[in-house]
């Protein structure tokens, strides 16, 4: 039995069509901000940006950017280790990089009394307002804590998180 050239034509059209549009079908969704706000003990609105995140030892890492109160105020940028597995020594500054660009960013674990009293050292806040101010779009970061970690790469679809904060509705 014979297939007519157009019943060929039209397999051939169809057969492309799907080789086209597979790869868009597979292709992964954007990532959804996972921005969230709440109120802390105080009653004062906190919204924030969580994110476990890997250096490139292979070693998690709980990555906390938040503003309390109004939008326009101060950010901060936690950083997190498993107690007992990491001791982090104060003051230290967080080394950011992103291209040919790098930042300090300055340490101010010590001025949060809930960190400056907690005996595990395992956490690390930092003045986030320098970087956010300074950034043009949503680049890839490399962050570099001294003694600590050698590079904690941060992907684009959290530094976007980390942008919307400040204008963020509490």
């Amino acid at each position: 039995m014979t297939v007519p050239w157009h019943q060929k034509l039209l397999l051939g059209l169809l057969c492309g069509l799907l080789l086209l549009g597979a790869p868009l079908l597979g292709a992964p969704l954007p990532a959804l901000a996972q921005v969230h706000a709440h109120t802390d003990e105080a009653g004062t609105p906190v919204v924030r940006s969580l994110e476990s995140l890997r250096d490139l030892d292979y070693q998690s890492w709980q990555v906390v950017a938040y503003r309390q109160g109004p939008p326009g105020g101060p950010l901060r940028l936690r950083i997190v280790g498993y107690p007992g597995k990491v001791r982090l020594d104060h003051p230290t500054a967080l080394q950011v990089s992103s291209g040919r660009r790098s930042w300090q960013l300055a340490d101010i674990t010590l001025a949060n009394p809930q960190l400056a009293q907690d005996s595990r050292d395992a956490a690390a806040e930092f003045d986030l307002a320098p970087l956010i101010a300074d950034l043009q779009n949503d680049r890839p970061l490399r962050l570099v804590l001294p003694g600590v970690f050698v590079e904690l790469p941060v992907p684009p679809f959290v530094v976007a998180e980390w942008r919307g904060l400040s204008s963020a509705p509490g």
